[in-house]
């Protein structure tokens, strides 16, 4: 596995900075990104070492220009078995798209369809 460099912000609009800037300024390619909730998200790039660490460097400093950088982290030669943890990391934090969680109506009866009246109405 190549290396692995982290960009951790808080808030969609810097992660995406950080991952374009990343992705720009060297040969690097995208992984994968995360949404642990909160606002945190978690770009993750891969590629030679030199590349990862100058990708790194101008993502975060890129994001903390729009936003919060919590975290950058290059790591060199990650264990191979690290490829098991991003396969699964997929299944653990699954990114919620736009739109797609559904909230009940405030004005929704219980549930059961009946809906109590209070006293004096």
């Amino acid at each position: 596995m190549q290396a692995l460099g982290f960009i951790e912000t808080k808030g969609f609009v810097a992660a995406v900075e950080a991952a374009d800037s990343a992705l720009k300024a060297a040969n690097v390619s995208l992984m994968t990104q995360m949404r642990a909730g909160s606002g945190l998200v978690l770009v993750v790039i891969t590629g030679d070492v030199a590349a990862v660490k100058a990708a790194v460097d101008a993502g975060a400093s890129s994001a903390a220009a729009v936003g919060e950088v919590l975290a950058a982290q290059v790591i060199a030669s990650p264990h191979t078995d690290m490829d098991a943890f991003f396969a699964n990391s997929e299944q653990a934090i699954p990114a919620v798209e736009p739109g797609t969680q559904k909230r009940p109506s405030p004005k929704a009866p219980p549930a059961g369809g009946v809906q109590k009246k209070s006293p004096g109405v």
